[in-house]
């Protein structure tokens, strides 16, 4: 099969892709979600995916994501932006039921690569418990892929952005670093093995954090992606109305990640996410660190606010089950963020 290397294709890809936050936030400013009781999560304030209430016991959550390839394997593209899509229902508390395909493909392209993107979705969705059902494809000189996601959450177990609150310990569940590996490995400067690292990372659903977490009923969740960290650490913490402090030191990395952010590579979703949530931002630290957390995340690990006297069984319930946590900060009270 003759292949042609999807990034060449491409302007940008992953979540790097994203619409900048801030001129998000202007676009959406006069846009509210219709009076509906059941809707129990919509536009405002936005999270990462709607949420609607059947009744007591059920209620459904709805997400759509998708965008251009940041790798040139077929397979690895469609299972990243299948895990992306799938993780905002993992976000939101839910369980993902349904998924339908979003497809922009070249004509140009072997109707085989294609396939492929579609078998790698396949494979996470099924990895997922939900089922892959149909979808829309049209033509397009850049491709995308994604996924709209339906599952499925107890209205009174919706993990929100907006419930930090003074006391909390912040934990990640994944390492940071996946638009500088990536971004390296296209300027010929990644070291060896630093993308594979990224690509299982991105694929990775959170899944089995998710399901870990549930039992120890959660303040406020969010999943880390196009925004970067501090993104989304702003979001949660404007949103709770309080203010959230980053310890650096125990951030958690991709291999190779901080040294090419001192090294000066950067992608260009870093300045867009600068200007979003650098003015709430008070650093203390150096530029590898800063870039660290600005650079835009894809599939990235859940941002998890929880009381603190909690956090060291939750530390050892993940440890049991080999799953990544990693104690990044505290919630107090005031705004902004606070990065030290």
């Amino acid at each position: 099969m003759e292949t042609v290397p999807l990034t060449s294709l491409t302007r940008a890809g992953g979540c790097a892709a994203k619409y900048a936050a801030a001129r998000l936030e202007t676009l959406l400013a006069g846009i509210v979600s219709a009076d509906a009781e059941d809707l129990l999560v919509g536009l405002d304030p936005a999270d990462d995916a709607a949420v609607y209430r059947l009744d007591a016991e059920r209620a459904l959550v709805f997400t759509v994501d998708f965008f251009p390839p940041l790798v040139d394997d077929p397979r690895s593209f469609g299972a990243i932006a299948a895990a992306n899509a799938l993780n905002d229902v993992y976000a939101m508390g839910g369980v993902p039921l349904l998924a339908l395909s979003i497809a922009a493909f070249p004509e140009e392209l072997p109707v085989e690569m294609l396939g492929e993107v579609l078998a790698g979705a396949d494979e996470r969705v099924r990895a997922a418990g939900a089922i892959l059902a149909g979808g829309h494809t049209i033509r397009d000189a850049e491709p995308k892929y994604g996924l709209a996601v339906v599952g499925t959450v107890h209205p009174g177990a919706v993990w929100p952005k907006a419930g930090a609150r003074p006391g909390d310990a912040l934990f990640l569940t994944k390492p940071l670093g996946t638009g500088i590996v990536v971004q390296a490995h296209r300027d010929g400067a990644a070291p060896p093995g630093a993308l594979e690292e990224a690509v299982a990372s991105m694929i990775e659903l959170n899944r089995a954090a998710a399901e870990a977490l549930r039992p120890f009923v959660p303040n406020a969740v969010t999943d880390v992606t196009g925004f970067g960290l501090l993104g989304h650490v702003h979001e949660l913490a404007s949103r709770s109305e309080v203010r959230a402090v980053i310890e650096s030191d125990a951030l958690p990395a991709l291999p190779g990640a901080l040294e090419l952010a001192e090294a000066g590579v950067r992608t260009g979703g870093d300045q867009r996410n600068r200007e979003f949530a650098g003015p709430h931002v008070e650093s203390r630290v150096d530029a590898a660190y800063e870039a660290l957390v600005y650079d835009p995340q894809t599939a990235g690990g859940l941002l998890i606010s929880l009381p603190a006297e909690r956090g060291a069984v939750l530390e050892a319930t993940f440890a049991s089950e080999g799953l990544l946590l990693s104690r990044i900060g505290h919630v107090e009270a005031g705004a902004g963020v606070v990065l030290r």
